[in-house]
């Protein structure tokens, strides 16, 4: 399984993405793409992705492999996280053929109801979610 995480600013959640994935879905390979390098480095940091890359056209390529495509809500609307989501980046997610798994969060001028700020719930509910998706597969 081709596990694609995709984050950008300071890359937080895309490490606790990263790093959870591998512990509940160890056979999947994980790339993980920074829409900055500051984000890819924190993702880096992690030690738990198979592959990393930073910006928009690593965003672009790595979404035509990708079985599922992982992040915040943010990287399928274009010009979200104050910018760092082009518009080619944000159709090659919503365009893939991938499953998207979609963090919701209230940042950027964007309120997705019933969402409630940096929820770890949720992010334990996105990696369960994977992973049984994961098992469906194997």
């Amino acid at each position: 399984m081709n596990i694609l995480v995709i984050d950008g600013q300071g890359g937080r959640l895309g490490r606790k993405l990263v790093e959870s994935i591998r512990k509940t879905c160890p056979e999947a390979t994980i790339i993980a793409v920074g829409t900055n390098s500051m984000a890819t480095e924190n993702m880096l940091n992690s030690n738990c992705a198979d592959q990393l890359a930073t910006g928009e056209n690593a965003v672009i390529v790595a979404c035509r492999s990708a079985q599922i495509i992982v992040g915040p809500f943010g990287i399928a609307t274009a010009d979200a996280m104050l910018g760092e989501i082009s518009p080619a980046m944000a159709n090659a997610v919503a365009s893939s053929p991938a499953y998207r798994v979609l963090i919701p969060m209230n940042l950027c001028s964007t309120y997705v109801a019933g969402v409630t700020k940096g929820s770890a719930a949720i992010l334990e509910d996105a990696v369960n979610h994977i992973r049984e998706l994961v098992e469906k597969k194997a």
